[in-house]
């Protein structure tokens, strides 16, 4: 009999997250492969060979190793960067790009592979112009939003479909004092639009009215939805203490649609964000495509740590 095939698991060391899924597919005795960009080249090495027979080859880690051309599925989480400190600048610069074009992408080529989800895939996925315009394409109801970098635009937006509120387009480490800051979604008057707006891109909305919020992960045709009530924050990751979880039925309204959009993106999951309107409405803010889920499981018991490791256990399948 042949061996069974492998699932890559392409994570930093401390994701508990994915501890979570290797754990369960351990269990399930599905061989994993586990790994991270940063440990190449020193703990990890490949060679992959394309030719008449499409890609064939090997990636060795210290204690494990998988056939380029027999794997199952890749589950990629938020693995590290490449990195190469014994360099200088410009030739650790040459060599970041070599490794993320030659080894992420065969990481990126592998036949016959189911990806959770593909890395090009995440980063067509994470653009908020892109989401938004595909889900008011698809029929989801989306708020009045407005990306820009003129301040006078700015403040007429902010005028007319007041409360707005300002939201960064992509999260990123900003650090103030020395210490770590979050920038939150806020709400914004349109006198506090000024001209440092001119500086750059920036994304205002309509603040939906919503009684409480909607968090529906997709895990391929699997939709698992959580209530979030978040008493009065605009931003309900701003205070996780303050909030209360329901395992809900998802509404009827979203199923085709959110199908519609993960195969729009390639996804085979997705964590949608709606806030809800008091009359019940869903309203799109949002859809990471490599979101977190973990909590929500602690929280309600929903059981979405084996519908993720049903859908890598049974890969292309």
């Amino acid at each position: 009999m042949a061996d069974p095939l492998p699932v890559l698991v392409v994570t930093r060391p401390d994701d508990v997250t994915a501890d979570i899924v290797v754990a369960e597919l351990n269990r399930r005795d599905v061989p994993v492969v586990r790994f991270d960009s940063a440990e190449f080249p020193h703990d990890l090495a490949f060679s992959a060979m394309i030719g008449g027979e499409g890609l064939r080859g090997r990636l060795s880690t210290g204690t494990r190793r998988a056939e380029l051309g027999a794997v199952r599925s890749l589950y990629y989480r938020r693995p590290r960067g490449f990195a190469f400190p014994g360099l200088d600048e410009q030739d650790a610069r040459f060599a970041v790009l070599q490794a993320r074009f030659g080894f992420g992408g065969v990481l990126a080529s592998l036949p016959r592979c189911l990806y959770v989800n593909h890395p090009h895939a995440i980063a067509d996925a994470e653009f908020k112009p892109a989401q938004l315009a595909v889900a008011a394409d698809l029929g989801f109801v989306v708020p009045s939003t407005l990306i820009t970098n003129e301040p006078e635009r700015a403040r007429t937006f902010a005028a007319e479909h007041g409360p707005v509120v300002y939201k960064p387009l992509r999260a990123c480490p900003y650090r103030q004092g020395g210490e770590a800051r979050t920038v939150w979604v806020a709400e914004v008057e349109p006198d506090e639009l000024d001209g440092s707006i001119a500086a750059t891109a920036h994304l205002f909305q309509t603040n939906v009215q919503a009684t409480a919020h909607l968090r529906v992960t997709a895990i391929g045709d699997r939709l698992f939805s959580v209530r979030i009530d978040s008493g009065d924050h605009v931003d309900w990751r701003y205070d996780y203490d303050a909030l209360t979880y329901t395992d809900v039925e998802t509404p009827s309204g979203l199923t085709r649609p959110i199908g519609a959009y993960l195969e729009r993106f390639g996804l085979a999951f997705g964590c949608f964000d709606f806030a809800l309107r008091a009359d019940g409405t869903p309203v799109f803010l949002e859809c990471n495509p490599n979101g977190q889920w973990a909590w929500l499981e602690d929280e309600t018991g929903v059981c979405m740590t084996a519908a993720l490791a049903d859908l890598l256990e049974r890969g292309n399948a």
